[in-house]
């Protein structure tokens, strides 16, 4: 994955929090994250790992690509 994206191929939204179980974007955000700037995309994906935590959602580690 580029490092402009948190995503990890784990999408799904948790029902509680409305966030990402892989990357902890809102829909929002993913919807409009081809539109954003790279300083926006850095921004969001700089407080990805304190909302998930205060959500409690555990990082899911992204799987490894096959061979």
């Amino acid at each position: 994955m580029s490092k402009e994206t948190p995503c990890i191929a784990v999408c799904m939204i948790d029902p509680r929090t409305r966030l990402c179980f892989g990357c902890g974007r809102t829909l929002p955000e993913i919807a409009r994250w081809h539109k954003m700037d790279s300083a926006e995309r850095l921004a969001v994906m700089a407080l990805l790992p304190a909302r998930m935590a205060e959500a409690g959602l555990e990082q899911i580690e992204a799987r490894p690509k096959r061979a």
